[in-house]
């Protein structure tokens, strides 16, 4: 009787433990993955938000160019004389002088 008391015992002890574990590992996928991605994505958002025309920026697909107009979802680009282009907003992520600064 006094075994299978000790045997409960011992089993309760290591399924706690393992949960312990699991939630440790979710903790620190939070930290180190989660969190750092949702604080780059608001960055990304305010970036996005303060754009204006004039400035210059880069697209997702590394084409560099001049800001010429700003409607709701689009953005219209000049990349050369009289050459514009209109590409989402969602595929802008640098201006110019944030590229040459991480080139540096």
């Amino acid at each position: 009787m006094t075994s299978t008391i000790f045997l409960q015992a011992a089993g309760a002890g290591s399924m706690n433990m393992n949960l312990i574990i699991i939630v440790l590992m979710v903790v620190i996928m939070y930290v180190f993955m989660i969190r750092p991605q949702q604080k780059k994505q608001k960055e990304i958002a305010k970036f996005r938000a303060g754009l204006a025309v004039g400035d210059k920026v880069i697209t997702a697909g590394g084409i560099h160019g001049k800001i010429k107009d700003i409607k709701e979802t689009a953005i219209v680009i000049e990349i050369a004389d009289n050459v514009r282009i209109t590409v989402d907003r969602n595929s802008i992520y640098a201006s110019s002088a944030d590229a040459q600064q991480t080139v540096k």
